[in-house]
C-alpha cells in the first residue's frame, strides 16, 4: 500500500452535520486511484462543529490490501474496521475511552453514512465477497471484505511456506546418499538376529514333521526307533524339543526348534539401527532404520488338521527418520510418513503428534558410521571413543552430536575418560557445569585443578564430582581419601556446612565409621548401605539438636554413645506433644496389633548372619518407624490394614543394630507376597541385594521353611521392649 501517496490525497470533507442526537460519526466514501489501483476510501468525521474539515480516520481498502490512517496522530493501523473481542465490540475510529462494548442497535444509531450513494459504492466495491443481512450495519461490508483479503494473504503465505518446505525436503533427499540396504540387512542378520533359523516341528507319536525356514523343506521322519523290521530303514532324527537347538535334516543349518502351535502362520522380531553418512560437503546425516526378520510357515488343510508343506524367512528394512547436521545450522529432522488417502509414503519435516510421535531411541550404531564421519565437521566429536568407553552397544548419536555442537568441550572430556560427566551432558543435565565457556576441565566443572586426575581415575563419577564441587564452593582442601569417603556416605552440602561448624571433616568421617562399624572403600554393597544409613541418621540427629537450641560445641551432644537412642529421643522431643497424643491414639485404636504380635512372629520371623525380619510389635512402633525413616507407614491406612489382618508391616533390621530402623516391608496376609518395601526417605538401600534377600525370604515363607517358635531369651526381650513402648 502506497501510504505516502494516500496521505497526500485531499480530504473529502463533510458537507453538513446530522441533526440526530444519537449520531456521533458520519462516513463519506469515494473511489480513488492510487498508483494505478482503484481503492475504496472511507473517511469518518465526528458529528460536531469544527470537525467537518479533518476526518477522525481514513479507511483505505484495495483488492489485495487495506489500512487505516489517523490524521490527528499521523499513524497507520493494519487492524480491521471492527474491534470484536471477548470483552469489546466497537469500530476502529471510536476514541479509546469510548471503546466499551455496545449493542448493534446503538452502533447503528451512532454511525451513519452521508447518503445512499455511499452505501451503494461500498456494496459495489465489495460485491461477491461480503454479504450483510442488515444494510444499516454498512461497516460489515468492509469488515468482511478485509477478512477475505486476510484469508487470501494467509493462503498465499501458507503456499509459499509449503513450497519452501518442499524445496528444502527435495534438496535434502536429493543430496542424501542411497541407503545400503544389503549391508544393513547383513549386519542385522549377523549381529542382531545371529542368523537365527526356526525348525518348526509337529510330533505324531514316534514320528515328527520338521519344516526348516532356511531351506524351506519339510522332513517327515522318526525321532524314536521302532520295534518293527522295516523301521530300521527309516530316517531317524533327533527328538525335537521346544527352545532347543537342532540341525535341519535336509540342509544341515542349525536352528531353534519351535512347536507348530506356537508359530501359527508367522513369527517376527524387530530391532533398530543407526547409520551415519556424509551429507553434502562437510555435513552428516544419521539414518534411523527398522530391521525386521520374519519366519513364515506354509500350511494346507490336511485330513487331520493343518499340515506343513513349506517354510521361509525374510529380512526387511524401513527407514523411519533422518537427522541432518550442517555447519552453522540447526539440526533438521525428517520423518517417514504414510498417506492413507493416496496410499503412498512420503518424507516430512514435521513430526507426528500425540502417542504416534516418532522418537529416535537408543540403538546399535553401525561401524561404518565412524569411517563416514571423516572429512566432516563432526570428525573430531570423539563419538567412537565415547561409545567404546561407555561400553553401550546401543546409544543415541543424534543426542550426542547435538550436545557436542552446543558444548565442544565434550570432545576433551571423552578423551580424558570422564564418561560419567559426558553421559549427564548428553542427557542435558547441565547443572553439573560451572562455566560452559571454560576451556580447562577444572574451570568447566568448578573443581580444584588437583582433583582432575582423581576424577579421571573414577571415570567421571558424578557423585564424586558433586563432592569436589562442594569442596571448591566451601573453599576447603580435603585429601583424596576424604573426598571418596564423603562420596560414599552421600553427604549433602547443607549437612556438611552444619557439621563443619563444630568439627572437622575427618572427625565427621571417623564418627560415622565408628557408629556404622564399617570401613570406607571396601566395595561391599552391605557396608556402603550401612555407612549411608548411619550418616543420614547422624546428620538428621545434628540438625534436630541444633533446631532445639542445644549447643553442639558440647562433645556429649556431638558424640552420643547410642546414636539410635539419641536420634529417637530427638525425634520424640521435637514433636513431643503431638507425638504423645498420636501414640496414645493409635495404641487405643489399633490395640490388636500388639495382641497379634506373638502369633505373627512365629509365622514371619527369619534371620541370617546379617539381617533379620519380624512383624511390628505394636501400633506405636509402626508410627515411630515412619517418623524415624521419614515415610508414610505410620498412617491410619497401614495401621488399619495390619490391625484387621489384611496386610502386615514387617521390619527388617541389621543384626549389628537390631533396634535401629532399616527397611519397612508391607506383605499381603493372604498370598504371602511383598506389596512394597522402602528404607529411609522412601528409598531402597542396596536394592539389588535386598531384593534378592527378600525373594529368598518369601520362598522360604511359602514353603514353610522358616524357623518357627521363639526362644525364652527372645520372648523375655520382646516383653521388655513392649512394656517400654
Amino acid at each position: 500500500m502506497k501510504k505516502k501517496a494516500i496521505e497526500k490525497i485531499p480530504y473529502l470533507t463533510l458537507k453538513k452535520l446530522s441533526r440526530k442526537k444519537d449520531v456521533e460519526y458520519i462516513g463519506v466514501t469515494a473511489l480513488v486511484e492510487v498508483a494505478g489501483e482503484t481503492m475504496l476510501m472511507l473517511e469518518v468525521y465526528r458529528n460536531a462543529k469544527g470537525c467537518k474539515e479533518t476526518p477522525r480516520a481514513r479507511v483505505m481498502v484495495g483488492q489485495k490490501d487495506f489500512g487505516t490512517f489517523f490524521p490527528e496522530s499521523r499513524e497507520w493501523s493494519r487492524g480491521k474496521i471492527t474491534k470484536n473481542t471477548w470483552s469489546n465490540y466497537g469500530l476502529i475510529w471510536r476514541e479509546e475511552d469510548e471503546r466499551i462494548s455496545k449493542t448493534t442497535a446503538v452502533l447503528i444509531a451512532e454511525n451513519v453514512l452521508t447518503s445512499e450513494e455511499d452505501l451503494e459504492r461500498i456494496q459495489k466495491f465489495t460485491q461477491g465477497h461480503a454479504y450483510v443481512y442488515d444494510k444499516r450495519e454498512w461497516w460489515e461490508y468492509i469488515d468482511r471484505f478485509q477478512q477475505y483479503i486476510l484469508r487470501i494473504e494467509y493462503r498465499d503465505r501458507s503456499e509459499k511456506r509449503w513450497k519452501r518446505r518442499q524445496q528444502t525436503l527435495n534438496d535434502r533427499g536429493n543430496n542424501t546418499p542411497e541407503l545400503p540396504e544389503k549391508k544393513i540387512l547383513d549386519y542385522a542378520d549377523n549381529n542382531i538376529f545371529h542368523q537365527k533359523h526356526l525348525l518348526i516341528y509337529k510330533k505324531r507319536g514316534a514320528r515328527a514333521s520338521v519344516a526348516c525356514t532356511k531351506c524351506g523343506g519339510v522332513t517327515d521322519a522318526r525321532w524314536k526307533t521302532g520295534q518293527s523290521y522295516e523301521s530300521q530303514f527309516e530316517r531317524i532324527i533327533e527328538e525335537p524339543r521346544q527352545g532347543s537347538r537342532g540341525k535341519c535334516p535336509m540342509c544341515g543349518a542349525f536352528g531353534v526348534y519351535t512347536a507348530q502351535g506356537k508359530v501359527q502362520s508367522f513369527r517376527r522380531e524387530t530391532s533398530y539401527l543407526l547409520l551415519g553418512q556424509k551429507y553434502k560437503e562437510t555435513g552428516v546425516v544419521f539414518r534411523y532404520v527398522e530391521v525386521e526378520k520374519e519366519w513364515q510357515l506354509e500350511l494346507f488343510a490336511g485330513e487331520k488338521g493343518p499340515e506343513m508343506y513349506g517354510a521361509c524367512e525374510q529380512l526387511s528394512v524401513v527407514e523411519i527418520a533422518r537427522a541432518y547436521f550442517e555447519p552453522g545450522k540447526k539440526t533438521q529432522m525428517d520423518f517417514h510418513k504414510y498417506d492413507c488417502f493416496d496410499g503412498k509414503d512420503f518424507w516430512d519435516n514435521c513430526n507426528l503428534s500425540g502417542l504416534s510421535n516418532i522418537v529416535i531411541h537408543p540403538a546399535r550404531v553401525m561401524k561404518e558410521t565412524y569411517d563416514n564421519l571423516r572429512g566432516t565437521f563432526l570428525q573430531y566429536s570423539a563419538i567412537k571413543e565415547y561409545q567404546e568407553a561407555a561400553g553401550d552397544l546401543s546409544f543415541n548419536p543424534v543426542d550426542y552430536m547435538e550436545r557436542y555442537i552446543q558444548t565442544p568441550q565434550i570432545e576433551m572430556l571423552v578423551k580424558m575418560k570422564l564418561i560419567g560427566v559426558v553421559k549427564m551432558l548428553v542427557k542435558c543435565h547441565y547443572g553439573i557445569v560451572k562455566d560452559v565457556d571454560a576451556k580447562r576441565p577444572d574451570e568447566f566443572l568448578g573443581i580444584r585443578k588437583e582433583r582432575v586426575k582423581q576424577l579421571i581415575r573414577n571415570q567421571g563419577d558424578t557423585k564424586l564430582l558433586e563432592v569436589m564441587q562442594m569442596e571448591k564452593r566451601m573453599d576447603e582442601h580435603w585429601t583424596e581419601e576424604q573426598v571418596e569417603a564423603l562420596t560414599e556416605i552421600g553427604i549433602r552440602s547443607d549437612q556438611l556446612t552444619l557439621a563443619t561448624q563444630y568439627m572437622t571433616v575427618q572427625q565427621i568421617l571417623n564418627r560415622v565409621k565408628k557408629y556404622a562399624r564399617c570401613e570406607y572403600g571396601t566395595g561391599c554393597s552391605h557396608a556402603m548401605a550401612r555407612l549411608k544409613q548411619i550418616a543420614r541418621t547422624y546428620f538428621d540427629y545434628l540438625e534436630m539438636r541444633q533446631s532445639l537450641g542445644y549447643d553442639l560445641n558440647n562433645t556429649v551432644y556431638q558424640q552420643p554413645r547410642d546414636l539410635t537412642a539419641a536420634h529417637t529421643k530427638m525425634v520424640t522431643e521435637s514433636s513431643r506433644k503431638e507425638a504423645n497424643k498420636r501414640l496414645a491414639e493409635v495404641k487405643t485404636r489399633f490395640s490388636d496389633i500388639r495382641k497379634q504380635y506373638r502369633k505373627l512372629r512365629n509365622r514371619y520371623f527369619w534371620e541370617d548372619e546379617n539381617l533379620l525380619i519380624r512383624p511390628a510389635r505394636s501400633a506405636e512402633e509402626i508410627v515411630m518407624e515412619g517418623r524415624i525413616l521419614h515415610h508414610c507407614v505410620g498412617g491410619d491406612g497401614y495401621l488399619g490394614k495390619h490391625n484387621r489382618g489384611e496386610t502386615y508391616i514387617l521390619m527388617v533390621r541389621q543384626q549389628a543394630d537390631p533396634e535401629i530402623p532399616y527397611i519397612t516391608v508391607e506383605i499381603d496376609a493372604k498370598r504371602d507376597s511383598i506389596i512394597q518395601w522402602y528404607g529411609a526417605h522412601d528409598k531402597k538401600p542396596d536394592e539389588k541385594n535386598m531384593q534378592r534377600w527378600l525373594n529368598t525370604y518369601i520362598a522360604k515363607l511359602k514353603c514353610g521353611a522358616l524357623a518357627a517358635g521363639m526362644t525364652e531369651e527372645q520372648t523375655a526381650g520382646d516383653q521388655v521392649l513392649l512394656a517400654a513402648i
